[in-house]
């Protein structure tokens, strides 16, 4: 069931279904929306945090999705956690992260028009795992 898709850019994406009808040969449709969602913030979050002039030395994202049980089985609710090393201030990455969501990434905006989204942050490894804010067809709300 894998198929390729060049992109308007050029680039060649191979989709799939996942292993109980396709070979499991790349990610499924919903998963590069979740992908697109963390790269986007992603790079934002990067880019603000460079001109506040806290740049991390290492970071990370993750971002998990709950989905309806009934076809077409969207999104309800996402979880996109920012992590980054012990080196940035906690202010500068929560900021960052509420621009991102609220302002830059168009890809958090489109999809908080029907989708709850909570954006998080961690600092450290140890660190916990911190409310940024929530963003969702009811408005933004911050922690």
């Amino acid at each position: 069931m894998r198929i390729d898709i060049r992109t308007g850019s050029g680039h060649l994406v191979g989709v799939d279904v996942g292993p109980d009808e396709g070979d499991d040969s790349g990610p499924t449709p919903m998963e590069l929306v979740l992908v697109a969602l963390a790269g986007c913030t992603a790079m934002d979050v990067i880019s603000i945090l460079r001109k506040k002039r806290q740049i991390p030395t290492s970071y990370e994202i993750d971002a998990r999705g709950e989905r309806t049980d009934d076809h077409p089985r969207v999104y309800t609710r996402i979880v996109v956690e920012h992590r980054v090393d012990a080196s940035v201030e906690g202010e500068a990455i929560r900021r960052s992260v509420e621009l991102s969501a609220t302002k830059y990434c168009p890809v958090s905006a489109m999809l908080s028009l029907g989708t709850v989204i909570e954006h998080r942050y961690r600092i450290g490894e140890a660190g916990e795992s911190l409310l940024a804010l929530v963003t969702g067809p009811e408005g933004a709300v911050a922690a």
